[in-house]
Formats: structure tokens, C-alpha cells, sequence
């Protein structure tokens, strides 16, 4: 595996470790967290593939493309990415609108299970 595989996935494991830890402190940070975590995880496994993105938009277009649509993963994990990217843009930039404990906690589940998708499709690289 190489060096940007590894710190893409160690950036995954510990975004996610992060998230929760603030699920119940800080519900916006734990969904940012949680999305992360998601991210970094997709985003190593393309670049197993020889594939990166500059934009999150790109990202979400390639998993419901390259993973959801060719049949790689469950339509339930291209819903999954989605709604943790909808939640982030919520805790990151929604104003007066805030992540509640109880999303955030539902944020770190969904992150938790498409970490376990992407390693096991991956598992000799992702463990």
C-alpha cells in the first residue's frame, strides 16, 4: 500500500474516533467528524484505484457512480455517503440550524458502516 493510501485511511480511523467522542458535546463537530471519516475512507480506497478528487461534489458523483451504480456496494451506502454529507454542510454551514445529539449519534453509525464497506471490499489493504 502506499503512503497516501495509509494516511488517507489512518485520517478515516481517527475522524471517526473523533467523531465520537463529540457526539454528545459537540453535535455539529461529530458530523463533520463522521462525514470525514467517510470521506477519507472513499477517498483511499480511489486512490487504490489511481483516482482523486478536488471536490466533495466530485467525491459523492463517484460513489453513487463507481461504487453504488456499478454494482461494488448497496444502494444503502451511496444513501448513507449522501446523507453524511448533507449533515456535514448542516454542522459546518447551516446558521441558525444545528445537528442534534441524536443525528450526530445516527452521523457516526453511518460512518462506522461505510468504513466496514470500503474494508470489505478492500481488505487486504484496509485493515
Amino acid at each position: 500500500m502506499n503512503a497516501d493510501v495509509l494516511d488517507l485511511w489512518q485520517r478515516a480511523l481517527r475522524s471517526l474516533q473523533t467523531a465520537r467522542e463529540l457526539c454528545d458535546r459537540d453535535p455539529d463537530a461529530a458530523a463533520s467528524r463522521a462525514y470525514y471519516a467517510a470521506f477519507y475512507a472513499v477517498s483511499a480506497f480511489f486512490a487504490l484505484e489511481g483516482k482523486a478528487f478536488s471536490k466533495h461534489t466530485a467525491i459523492v458523483a463517484a460513489v453513487h457512480r463507481d461504487l453504488v451504480k456499478a454494482g461494488r456496494l448497496p444502494a444503502e451506502f451511496g444513501e448513507a455517503f449522501s446523507a453524511l454529507s448533507a449533515l456535514r454542510a448542516t454542522g459546518d454551514y447551516g446558521g441558525p440550524r444545528h445537528v442534534n445529539a441524536t443525528d450526530a449519534q445516527a452521523a457516526v453509525s453511518q460512518a462506522e458502516s461505510i468504513l466496514a464497506a470500503i474494508r470489505g471490499i478492500s481488505p487486504e489493504v484496509l485493515s
